[in-house]
C-alpha cells in the first residue's frame, strides 16, 4: 500500500505513537507485508525468529518490537505490539468507509458493461467495458476490474484475509487494506470468493477462467490463462505462474509458487511449491507417474507377502 504522500519517520510515529530511530526526517512512501516491500515501505516483525528477514529485506523502515541495531540507510519504529500498530496504520490511510447505496457514486464503471440486480459495488470500484456482472455479485471498495470480464451470480471480491495472531483473549485479525485486481478477459463463476491482499493486490491474470465455487487467499497473483476448476482452495501469498491447470477439490498451503503449465489433478494437497511443465497428483502432491507407481506397489504388497511365505 503508498501512501497518498511521502510522510516522515516523526510523523509516522507520531501517528501510532511509538518512537523511532533514525532521521526525522527519514522518508517513508508506503506499507507492506515482507514479500512485496520495496524501498522507502514499512515492514512490521513482532518475533525474534524473524527480526533478519525483516532487517534484511527490500523495506527501508521496520516496525519492530525490539531495539537492535539498525541497518545502514534504514530505520526503525519501536513498538511493544507492532502487528496493532501495523492495524493503526492501515485504518489511517485506508479506513473502512460505509456505503449508502448499492453501487457508490465513486465507483467507475465502463462502456457496455451490464451490472445485474443485487448486486453491490464499493467505492473507487473500477469496471472495464463490456464486462458482465450477474445478480448478487459483491465487488468490495477499490476492486479493480479490467475489460470483457465475466463474473457469476453470488461471487464475492475483496473480503478480508484469513490472517490473525493469537492472543490470550483470542484471535486479533490482520486488517486488510490492498485490493483485488482482475485482469481482461477473465471469467470467474458462481459463488467463488477472492479475498483482497493486506496492503498489496491480490490478482487474477489476463484470460484466465475460474470455475465455480472457489477460493482465493490474500496476495495470491495468478498468471495469464490459467484454468481452475471447482472447488478448488487457494492460501494466500501463492504464486501461480502462467497457463496452469488446477482440477478440482485442489488445496494449497500459503507461500508457494506453481511453474508455469504445470497440471495438478483432482483433490490434491500442494504443500510445497511444483516445477513447471509437470502433471502433479496425490496427498502431498507429486508427480503423478511416481504417485500411480506407489499405488501399484500398494496394491502388490498382499502378493509380495504370500511370494516371501513360500520361499
Amino acid at each position: 500500500m503508498k501512501f497518498p504522500k511521502p510522510y516522515t519517520l516523526k510523523q509516522i510515529s507520531e501517528i501510532i505513537g511509538t518512537t523511532f530511530v533514525g532521521d526525522a526526517d527519514f522518508q517513508v512512501l508506503g506499507m507492506n507485508e515482507i514479500h512485496v516491500v520495496e524501498p522507502g515501505d514499512i515492514v512490521f516483525v513482532d518475533h525474534p525468529k524473524y527480526y533478519d528477514k525483516a532487517l534484511k529485506s527490500a523495506a527501508t523502515i521496520v516496525l519492530i518490537n525490539k531495539e537492535v541495531d539498525c541497518p545502514d540507510g534504514k530505520a526503525l519504529l519501536i513498538s511493544d505490539d507492532p502487528f496493532r500498530d501495523f492495524n493503526k496504520l492501515t485504518q489511517h490511510f485506508n479506513p473502512f468507509q460505509s456505503a449508502n447505496q448499492s453501487i457508490s457514486e465513486s465507483a467507475k464503471i465502463g462502456k457496455n458493461t451490464i451490472i445485474q440486480p443485487n448486486c453491490f459495488i464499493g467505492h473507487n470500484v473500477e469496471i472495464g467495458e463490456n464486462c458482465l456482472i450477474h445478480a448478487n455479485v459483491i465487488i468490495y471498495d477499490d476492486t479493480i476490474i479490467g475489460n470483457n470480464v465475466t463474473i457469476h451470480a453470488g461471487t464475492v471480491l475483496g473480503a478480508s484475509a484469513f490472517y490473525y495472531k493469537k492472543r490470550p483473549e483470542g484471535f486479533d485479525q490482520l486488517i486488510s487494506g490492498g485490493r483485488v485486481v482482475v485482469k481482461d478477459n477473465v471469467h470467474i463463476g458462481a459463488l467463488c470468493s477472492i479475498d483482497r491482499g493486506v496492503t498489496g493486490d491480490t490478482i487474477i491474470g489476463e484470460g484466465s477462467k475460474l470455475d465455480n465455487q472457489i477460493q482465493i487467499g490474500h496476495d495470491t497473483v495468478i498468471g495469464k490463462k490459467c484454468l481452475i476448476a471447482s472447488q478448488a482452495g487457494i492460501a494466500g501469498c501463492v504464486i501461480i505462474e502462467d497457463e496452469v491447470t488446477i482440477w478440482g477439490q485442489v488445496g494449497s498451503t500459503s507461500g508457494i509458487t506453481i511453474g508455469t503449465k504445470a497440471i495438478v489433478h483432482a483433490q490434491a494437497g500442494i504443500s510445497k511449491s511444483l516445477e513447471g511443465g509437470k502433471t502433479y497428483w496425490g496427498r502431498p502432491a507429486q508427480e503423478a507417474k511416481a504417485e500411480l507407481k506407489d499405488k501399484i506397489f500398494i496394491k502388490r504388497i498382499p502378493e509380495l507377502i504370500e511370494q516371501l511365505k513360500k520361499k
